[in-house]
């Protein structure tokens, strides 16, 4: 009997849980969130790019992830994570943070000269941490607010800040200095491909969700984004 009330107990919390989260989710308008003033026309966006998705995308990414074996997944993952290590280091410089940039320098020269040019995570088996940083982080750093939410075309989720930063870090990357335009293109597709048929995992849960996507997906990114700006640990917000 105790077993039974406990569960019916619990039962009774999640579900009111999850109807406290859909109606605050399906609140609309800038009074009721004034970080997404544009919510009606991200809608929008966001419908046109889960239809790309649904067509094109997913089907291209569940195909990659059921005819490439795991360990050749996870060394395509582990080079275009070490290209965007290198990036991260011009970020981190920028910052002026001087032992962050060092433990990035030394993560790519590790990996690149003992992890078959990126192939193989060496440094962090070495416990180097990762820190990824872009331009937007890097403004952010310098006080530039986020700016309101922001879904665009194909990109996805984005902020007004972070889609300033996108030409910098689009011409800082070192796919796009790659001179050969058929090699350049190619790198860019199979990243591509790779990091959707990363999302895979993320992506069944969120179809089996109850909740507004389109709500938890927003609420999620700009979350990730303040505690990358602050390094998990973001000031308390008024």
């Amino acid at each position: 009997m105790a077993t039974r009330a406990r569960s019916t107990r619990a039962r009774r919390l999640v579900a009111a849980a999850v109807a406290a989260a859909c109606l605050g989710g399906c609140a609309t308008g800038p009074q009721a969130n004034p970080v997404d003033p544009l919510e009606p026309l991200n809608r929008g966006v966001t419908r046109f790019n889960d239809a790309v998705d649904n067509a094109v995308m997913r089907p291209v990414a569940v195909a990659y992830e059921t005819a490439v074996p795991q360990l050749v997944r996870t060394g395509v993952t582990n080079f275009f994570n070490n290209l965007v290590d290198v990036w991260s280091f011009a970020n981190s410089v920028m910052q002026l943070r001087g032992e962050r940039s060092a433990q990035t320098f030394m993560r790519v020269n590790v990996n690149t000269f003992f992890g078959l040019g990126g192939l193989l995570d060496v440094a962090s088996e070495a416990g180097l941490e990762r820190h990824r940083e872009d331009f937007g982080q890097t403004l952010g750093r310098y006080g530039v607010g986020p700016g309101p939410y922001l879904v665009l075309p194909i990109l996805g989720p984005s902020t007004v800040r972070d889609t300033a930063a996108l030409p910098v870090d689009y011409y800082g990357g070192l796919i796009s200095n790659v001179g050969d335009i058929p090699v350049r293109n190619t790198l860019y597709a199979m990243r591509l491909v790779d990091a959707r048929a990363q999302l895979l995992p993320v992506d069944r849960l969120l179809r089996d969700a109850a909740l507004d996507r389109y709500t938890l997906t927003r609420d999620v990114y700009l979350q990730r984004r303040r505690n990358d700006v602050y390094d998990g640990n973001p000031p308390d917000e008024p």
